[in-house]
């Protein structure tokens, strides 16, 4: 069982900063993919609507309903969503996925935001909603690569 000192670790004032100040906040209008992930044990919820040109995010709304924590992560996201190929959001899931079940390393530049979840670890009911926004995103940016495809 969590200690009360462990939960104020947890929700620092770092994490609530950041979910206080989610970049791209909202929807755009018109976006090439839009996809909503839901986070069931929590009911978190993330939609991101994106545009890519050239193989990388050109537009980038995201409409997030989570915790402190998915919020947080969505901001740390937010802040560096724009100009990232599909494959770097990607290694930023798997590495972010690894941190929190794995105990591997904090996710490289320009993700390395992502280390004030650290403390997120030992809270395994909160690694979904953690994941979200990047889950979201690397599926829209799927969606958005196949639409221009077709």
């Amino acid at each position: 069982m969590a200690s009360d000192s462990d939960l104020i670790k947890l929700y620092s004032q770092r994490i609530l900063a950041l979910a206080a100040d989610i970049p791209h906040r909202g929807r755009l209008d018109a976006p090439q993919a839009s996809v909503k992930k839901r986070a069931p044990l929590c009911g978190s919820t993330v939609t991101v609507d994106l545009d890519m040109d050239n193989g990388v995010i050109s537009r980038f709304g995201q409409d997030v309903k989570a915790c402190a924590l998915g919020q947080a992560s969505a901001a740390i996201l937010g802040q560096n969503v724009i100009g990232r190929s599909r494959a770097e959001i990607e290694g930023a899931r798997d590495s972010l996925r690894a941190m929190l079940k794995d105990g591997g390393p904090v996710p490289s530049t320009p993700f390395e935001g992502y280390e004030v979840l650290e403390p997120a670890r030992e809270y395994r009911n909160r690694h979904a909603s953690i994941l979200l926004a990047l889950e979201a995103t690397t599926e829209a940016m799927a969606e958005a690569e196949r639409a221009a495809c077709a």
